[in-house]
């Protein structure tokens, strides 16, 4: 008998329709003789609604209810999932996060699950399905907590790592993850199998089949995930340790994201200390700056950095900079209007001119690069949001992709 992980995203369970669709995957698996432990998000568009209701009351709605309020729409498909199973004849129970308990740390919006009761759970699946929250747990003090958007893949990995399952199923709506976004480029190809690296680099730069703290849970623990879709019976992706990566291949995708800004501050001190005294109240506001850039004194007494962070942090960040009497700088400028464009790749580590042919590609498409940021397997720029889709589909050209 194996037990497995299923985790179903907001799309697999969008409507009523879809719903029954997933009871009889469920009731499938059941039926093989697995136990089976369902791990559910909100109905596709429900969260975003909920935002829109707080931002009605307030542009600053309480955190604490905030995270009250997003952790119902994963009671509602839970309960709307659970009845369908049990009208399908199958033994069948929802819990909410408190009941179980789903226990996190940290702070509200930004949780991490730590333990999770397996007591309930483990008896019940014995000959039963039991149908659980993504996204959300509960404080030390009793508080309703979320763990970040695309959480709900952070839980299915938390569960087949305290539950010890043998598997771990990413349900979505595409089959598997591909070497860029095949709603953006047609010719986008599947991928078989990708290592847990390769994946949480595509996932951190912009690919949104996986949370990326989910996938680097699963390579603490070494626990083998594969992303599936829904509607479909094609096989998925396996995405598991370093035996999966494939060496022949420079770049294994193309990844891009619309969520980053650009900071600039020109004429700042040249002198060792400065750059801490910029990025130690971010720090402190848990504000994320990712690409940071300083340009070389002409004159030994001034620079100018210039640093990426996410786009909604713009205002906060401006607002902490402008206020901070530790810096003195000529001027601050910025701008939202930019993208990030990755490749990622394990053969890029042992493959001469990886560099040169990425800026070769975006030059001749005359796409100028903000910014560059690299890693052993991956490489990262920061360009002006209207070329993005240009520079995708240039570099999955290049590099063999299409």
């Amino acid at each position: 008998m194996v037990k497995k992980v299923l985790k179903f995203g907001g799309t697999s369970v969008g409507s009523i329709e879809r719903i029954q669709h997933v009871a009889n995957i469920i009731k499938k698996e059941h039926e093989l003789g697995n136990k089976i432990i369902a791990v559910v998000s909100a109905m596709s568009g429900q969260t975003n609604e909920l935002i829109k209701l707080s931002k009605s009351i307030s542009k600053n709605f309480n955190k604490r209810e905030f995270d009250v309020l997003l952790s119902s729409g994963e009671q509602v498909a839970c309960a709307l999932l659970a009845g369908a199973l049990i009208n399908l004849n199958l033994n069948a129970k929802s819990w909410l996060n408190w009941q179980i308990p789903i226990l996190t740390d940290g702070e509200h919006s930004n949780a991490r699950i730590i333990n999770v009761n397996v007591g309930k759970i483990n008896e019940f699946i014995k000959d039963g399905v039991a149908i659980v929250p993504g996204f959300q747990g509960i404080s030390e003090n009793g508080d309703i907590t979320t763990i970040g958007r695309g959480g709900s893949d952070a839980t299915a990995v938390a569960f087949a790592k305290i539950f010890q399952a043998d598997s771990c199923e990413i349900y979505t709506d595409v089959d598997g993850v591909y070497s860029s976004d095949p709603n953006k480029i047609p010719v986008a190809k599947k991928i078989d199998k990708i290592s847990y690296d390769e994946m949480l680099e595509l996932s951190s730069v912009g690919a949104k089949v996986m949370q990326s703290s989910a996938v680097q849970t699963a390579m603490m623990y070494n626990i083998p995930l594969e992303v599936k879709s829904t509607f479909t019976d094609r096989k998925g992706t396996k995405i598991f340790d370093q035996e999966s990566i494939d060496y022949t291949k420079s770049v294994t995708g193309v990844a891009y994201s619309k969520d980053d800004a650009k900071i600039t501050l020109t004429g700042v001190e040249d002198k060792p200390g400065v750059a801490a005294k910029i990025f130690e109240p971010l720090y402190r506001e848990q504000i994320n700056v990712d690409m940071v850039i300083q340009n070389i004194s002409s004159d030994n007494k001034t620079t100018d950095i210039t640093f990426t962070i996410k786009r909604d942090e713009v205002i906060k960040t401006k607002d902490i900079l402008e206020n901070n009497k530790n810096i003195v700088y000529k001027d601050l400028s910025y701008t939202d209007k930019v993208s990030k464009v990755s490749i990622v790749g394990a053969g890029m580590v042992s493959t001469p001119g990886i560099t040169f042919k990425m800026f070769k590609g975006l030059a001749d498409e005359k796409i100028n690069i903000l910014a560059i940021s690299t890693s052993e397997i991956k490489l990262s720029v920061i360009i002006n949001e209207e070329n993005t889709l240009n520079a995708v589909k240039k570099l999955h050209t290049i590099f063999d992709l299409d």
